[in-house]
Formats: structure tokens, C-alpha cells, sequence
């Protein structure tokens, strides 16, 4: 059977990670998708490195630019602007994250082109929108991690704000982008209407900030850090064994029953901890029981224990040991590409696989 998305064209215009990763999931399922940079440096990601495979190529570019063909252009001059014109007019996509008036000022704007295709998806990526106010604000993932409050949530207390160790507003972004782009080509293939579909950084790290967000809204509770304990579910946070931390995750009172009679019986009946609203409110007792409990075996004991009855309990994997764990369970996390090697599309179809077939392009 063909791939999911054969027939689509995407012309991408877009660079860094936010865009760049919505088009590669994208051609993973089966779009073609042509990637204009601009000549001599390309993406900015190019250069962002160390680290560099064998090629000389930075990691960082890898990462989001499999399945891809290249084009580059320098949309300054009249005649790249309308080779970039025909490729637009030629496809059913466009993706951008240029800043605001950039592409109207290469004359491809919305408005400029979509004259000449009425059905095209036009995807637009922001930092902020596009008020006035907004346009003047740049779009980077450490600013919008601090701005949207996510820093104010992460970390050891509220002391000290720490981002998370991935561009993830970056990431949450491009997948919203992609449900948008799929969503507005379903509209025109069943209405027969394009359209602009807009994203901004902002909006996107609120949506994900989902229950901690709901918690000032609805109940006029503004969340702060608390380390690797959860604001509404205990025990729910990183623990140390006599050697090591790992981690353990109770979801439910029932989970908790049968935690506590593996590990202390006294837990399960004492009125303190009878239920999670309870155990959150007295999370610095159950924290500090735990702590000398968990203190007299090795973090790899208290997993052996815990999960042969089936509690929620881990160690904290590196990247190699997570990857390692990934392919223990078949899941088979690393594509490899005529040598280079990403992470593979998470999504699975039993009918129409997702393809890879195209290393990520090199900059001619």
C-alpha cells in the first residue's frame, strides 16, 4: 500500500527544530518534502555543534531533517524568489518560521500566493503571534521556556528556575503543527478550501502545561517547583537507594495498598497516607519514611521487588540505557538512513509502515 500521506507536497521553508520536526514527521509518513535553505550556512542548525557524526555534520541537523530533498535558494534575489513561487504553486504545503513580514517581503506571502493556489495549506510558525506587539518579540525555546512559566515549575524549588533538558516548546510546537496541517488538508480535500494555519511558541507551552495550568485557572493556585515531587500525586517523585535514584510513580490508593504492605505494612494503614488527597498534604512525612526505608537496599532491589508486583518503579536511564531499553523491547528506536542514524517515527501502522529513504540533504 502506498505511505499515508503519498501525493502531498511540502515546501518547507522553515529551519531550526519547531518546523523542521513537524516536516520530517510528515515525509515519514510518506510526503514528499523539499527544504529551501539558503546558500553557504543553510539551516542555522548546521553549525550547532559539537556534537558532529563522522561526516562533519552536526547532530543537531540530523535530528530533524531525515527524509528530505534540498533546495537552496536565496530568496533576496528575484530570480530564487520565483523558483520558490513555482514551488509553492506546486504544492499542497507550505511551512515557515521566518519573522514577521519576512516571507511577504520575498513576496511569499499567504495573501501573494495563494492567488495562484487556492487550496494550499499555508503553515505559519511564531514565537508570539502576530500582533503588533508580538511580531517584535523573537522566538527562541530557552526565552519561551521562561516566559510561559515552564522554568517556574522546573527545578529543585522555586529558587531556582531550570529549563528542561530538551527544546521541548520547540518540539510541542511542531507537533501541533503537524495535527493542524493534517487537519486543514482534510478540510480541503472533503470542503474544498485552503487555508492559513498559525502556531506560536507561546500558546503551544501553555496547552502543555495542562493540569499545572488548569491549577491557576480553576482554583487561583499558581504551581511552583517542587524537585521531582508532584503537585497532586504521591508518592510520585524520585527516590534514593543505598546507591543509586530511581523512580516510582504510585497512581492510585490501590497501587499504594499493596506498595506499602511490599515494603512496610505500617503504611498501609497508617490515617496520614490513607488516601492520595491525604499523602499529598502529608508528603513531607511519607517523603522522609521513605527515605530511610529506601536507604537499606540498592535502588536495583527495590525495582526487582517492586515490579514483580507490578508497581510503576524504574531506574533514571541515560540516553544509551533508555535506547538500550527501547530495543530490549523490540521497539526498534534508531532508523539508520545510508549511515546516518536518527530516532525513529514513533508511530506505528499496521498497514501502511512508516518510510525512511532519504538521509537528511546535504547543503549544495
Amino acid at each position: 500500500m502506498k505511505p499515508p500521506l503519498a501525493g502531498i507536497k511540502i515546501a518547507d521553508f522553515s529551519r531550526v527544530l519547531a518546523g523542521p520536526y513537524a516536516t520530517m514527521l510528515l515525509a515519514d509518513l510518506g510526503a514528499e518534502v523539499v527544504k529551501v535553505e539558503r546558500p553557504t550556512t543553510g539551516d542555522d542548525t548546521r553549525s550547532w555543534g559539537p556534537p558532529f557524526d563522522k561526516d562533519g555534520t552536526a547532530t543537531y541537523f540530523l535530528s530533524v531533517n531525515r527524509n528530505k530533498s534540498g533546495l537552496t535558494l536565496d530568496l533576496s534575489k528575484p530570480a530564487d524568489q520565483k523558483i520558490a513561487q513555482e514551488l509553492i504553486a506546486s504544492s499542497d504545503v507550505v511551512v515557515e518560521n521566518f519573522g514577521s513580514g519576512v516571507m511577504e517581503r520575498f513576496n511569499l506571502g499567504y495573501e501573494q500566493v495563494v492567488v495562484s493556489n487556492p487550496l494550499l495549506i499555508y503553515c505559519s510558525i511564531t514565537g508570539f503571534g502576530s500582533s503588533d506587539s508580538a511580531k517584535a518579540l523573537p522566538g527562541y525555546d530557552l526565552l519561551l521556556q521562561g516566559v510561559s512559566g515552564l522554568m517556574s515549575i522546573t527545578g529543585a524549588d522555586s529558587s531556582d528556575p531550570t529549563k528542561v533538558g530538551v527544546a521541548l516548546v520547540d518540539v510541542i510546537t511542531g507537533l501541533h503543527a503537524v495535527t493542524g496541517i493534517l487537519t486543514a488538508l482534510r478540510v480541503a480535500e472533503q470542503q474544498g478550501v485552503g487555508q492559513k494555519v498559525e502556531l506560536n511558541l507561546l500558546s503551544s507551552s501553555l496547552s502543555a502545561l495542562v493540569n499545572q495550568a488548569s491549577a491557576y485557572i480553576s482554583a487561583g493556585v499558581i504551581p511552583v517547583a517542587m524537585g521531582n515531587a508532584h503537585p497532586s500525586i504521591a508518592p510520585y517523585q524520585v527516590f534514593s537507594g543505598s546507591d543509586k535514584k530511581f523512580v516510582l510513580a504510585i497512581g492510585n490508593d490501590q497501587q499504594f495498598i499493596k506498595f506499602a504492605n511490599a515494603v512496610s505494612p505500617e503504611l498501609a494503614t497508617d490515617a496520614r497516607f490513607s488516601t492520595n488527597q491525604l499523602r499529598v498534604k502529608n508528603l513531607g512525612d511519607l517523603t522522609q519514611i521513605l527515605d530511610h526505608l529506601f536507604a537499606t537496599k540498592s535502588a536495583a532491589d527495590w525495582i526487582e521487588l517492586l515490579s514483580k508486583i507490578e508497581i510503576p518503579v524504574g531506574a533514571i536511564n541515560n540516553i544509551k540505557e533508555a535506547i538500550e531499553l527501547a530495543t530490549s523491547l523490540g521497539l526498534d528506536p534508531v532508523v539508520d538512513i545510508a549511515g546516518s542514524k536518527s530516532i525513529a517515527n514513533p508511530i506505528t501502522f499496521s498497514k501502511t509502515p512508516v518510510t525512511y529513504s532519504k538521509a537528511p540533504p546535504k547543503l549544495s
